[in-house]
């Protein structure tokens, strides 16, 4: 997949970590998606998905009961799932998911973050067609032969088992997410290195040392937008 997922995920959970932003997007998604069906994640098979990623994300149980309160109140806020695609430096791709209560915010916020680091938005559709939406769900203290020994036995289809650092990921399809950790949890699992229902490129992008700054500031840019939830792309970072 030549997404080393951990990395990823400790520099992100860094930079978030500094700002409480991180808390604050799991805030909304959860309520968003409580709001949406229940607000119990055993009927509610969305919030479950998210309330797992929270939990690799250490977001503290007090956020969490306080969005899910709120979705069981009477609270009337409304948000917006928007999806935008573009094209960064030498043709790379990103996408934005967000949640919004101001559709014409959160779009001047995420052109301007475009076209300010040497990029573009597209029109729908531009870009999505490169990304293939995975569940990526990772342990630590298995081999890759030992998770698909579980997996088999579970009898859960999976696209891929790769072993990173000292994590084992599994890649499956999205409505195998709970499979898999059902598999695992079933083997006396329960901690995860990362959870996610992410999208993942079909090719990578490797840019010159005199852009990957451009690109990397961009990210940086939209990552830190308050209506912006999650940014995927193509380009791949060399390992530090």
């Amino acid at each position: 997949m030549g997404r080393k997922w951990n990395n990823i995920k400790e520099k992100k959970a860094s930079k978030d970590a500094n700002t409480s932003r991180i808390y604050a997007k799991f805030g909304r998604e959860i309520y968003v998606v409580a709001k949406q069906g229940e607000p119990d994640p055993e009927s509610n098979r969305a919030l479950k998905v998210v309330l797992e990623r929270a939990k690799t994300y250490n977001v503290p149980k007090a956020i969490i009961d306080r969005a899910l309160e709120k979705a069981r109140g009477n609270s009337d806020e409304i948000y917006d799932e928007l999806r935008y695609e573009g094209f960064g430096p030498n043709g790379s791709m990103v996408i934005v998911d967000a949640l919004t209560n101001n559709v014409n915010r959160t779009a001047s916020e995420v052109r301007a973050a475009f076209n300010k680091n040497g990029g573009n938005l597209g029109v729908s559709g531009s870009v999505a067609y490169m990304f293939d939406q995975t569940a990526v769900i990772g342990i630590e203290g298995k081999t890759a032969d030992e998770v698909l020994e579980l997996m088999m036995e579970a009898d859960v289809d999976v696209r891929d088992i790769i072993e990173e650092d000292e994590a084992v990921i599994v890649y499956a399809e999205p409505d195998q997410f709970q499979a898999v950790q059902d598999a695992f949890k079933a083997a006396g699992i329960t901690e995860f290195t990362i959870a996610e229902l992410t999208m993942l490129a079909q090719t990578h992008l490797t840019l010159p040392a005199d852009v990957l700054p451009q690109f990397e500031k961009m990210i940086d840019v939209l990552e830190d937008l308050e209506d912006v939830q999650h940014v995927y792309h193509n380009v791949e970072f060399d390992e530090e």
